[in-house]
């Protein structure tokens, strides 16, 4: 089952071990997948682990069709195969489902060694809702990707059932955590804020077509909406939603004050696995509004947001909330304790087979 200590964790933990992480997403992209591996490699390597990335950046690479933000990895055959057998890891991690996960997955199929994958991000929905075709025809290839692995680490228990559902059953929790030293209720608010009419309602996030941030912009409800962020959207709803304040892309003290300084922090997606977002927003002690959606129904609680298919009064309840209990709540998601789950959930590397 999903919560089941994994025999030999402490020894995972204990001991320096060589990890590669084989990912699709990468730096220069911003988005809560790149965070969570750039905030566990960091800790990590802290640790004393040594650490691979496989990522678009060591590759030639072409833009994501309908996704030119993301960068695909062109490589040569073998390329990947070459780096994973020269850095000799105790463990392989595939993030992602794209290019070099495909190529990851074979190097380990074809040499009989264990791994693991995650399920980050609900690629079936967004690409049903970007091509116009069914989700299930997505859902295959997710199926036949995950399933040799060891284990699949997932964020929620909601995305678990959903996964179980898919046949897929060797899971194990990984969540995600919080710089608590940037995100806090002491964080400085923007000094536009002082301008705006109350309660500013707060958006974070890309600026794409599966966040659903048209949902939350047209939402009747009285007083100021902000969008932080950036993506292939944002012209087209600034053109919608002239009366919107849309700030751009923000991180660390200044991103955690446009939170702080926030009466309540909508959540419009209907397709994340968790919502890092929302656990940066409650550790700045703002309440969160969303749909009652996998991610949201497993952080959400009632004492710190409020979930309805009905946005305006998801927003009107959460603005009750109490904001000291929302802080101590989004204090309790570490990125220490979420790196020790990746750490349990790691499966040793077997010998390749002669």
């Amino acid at each position: 089952m999903l919560m089941q200590p994994v025999a030999g964790a402490e020894k995972c933990r204990s001991q320096p071990r060589r990890i590669a992480i084989v990912t699709d997403a990468w730096l220069p992209q911003v988005n809560g997948v790149v965070r969570t591996l750039t905030s566990t490699c960091n800790l990590l390597r802290t640790q004393g682990h040594e650490v691979m990335v496989v990522s678009p950046d060591r590759f030639a690479s072409m833009p994501c069709p309908t996704y030119p933000e993301i960068r695909l990895a062109v490589t040569r055959p073998g390329a990947v195969a070459r780096l994973l057998r020269d850095f000799r890891p105790d463990a392989i991690h595939i993030a992602t489902e794209g290019p070099l996960g495909m190529a990851a997955r074979g190097y380990c199929r074809r040499r009989g060694i264990r791994f693991t994958t995650a399920f980050h991000t609900q690629f079936p929905d967004y690409l049903a809702r970007r091509t116009h075709l069914p989700a299930r025809w997505f859902w295959r290839y997710i199926e036949w990707f995950h399933k040799p692995a060891r284990r699949v680490l997932v964020a929620t228990e909601s995305v678990s059932e959903e996964l179980r559902g898919h046949g897929l059953d060797r899971l194990h929790r990984w969540s995600r955590g919080v710089d608590l030293a940037s995100f806090s209720p002491r964080a400085a608010p923007p000094a536009e804020y002082a301008d705006l009419p109350r309660p500013i309602q707060l958006y974070v996030g890309r600026v794409a077509v599966e966040k659903n941030i048209e949902a939350f912009l047209a939402a009747d409800y009285p007083g100021s909406k902000v969008v932080v962020g950036d993506g292939p959207s944002l012209a087209s709803l600034r053109a919608r939603f002239p009366d919107a304040h849309f700030a751009g892309r923000k991180s660390g003290a200044e991103l955690a004050g446009y939170y702080a300084g926030a009466d309540v922090f909508v959540f419009p997606s209907r397709t994340d696995t968790f919502g890092l977002v929302m656990i940066e927003a409650l550790a700045c002690g703002t309440p969160v509004a969303a749909f009652p959606v996998a991610g949201p129904r497993d952080i959400v609680t009632e004492a710190t947001g409020a979930l309805s298919e009905n946005l305006e009064r998801a927003i009107d309840a959460a603005l009750y909330c109490d904001r000291d209990q929302c802080a101590a709540y989004g204090a309790t998601f570490s990125w220490e304790a979420a790196t020790g789950q990746f750490l349990d959930g790691l499966a040793e590397a077997e010998p390749a087979a002669a």
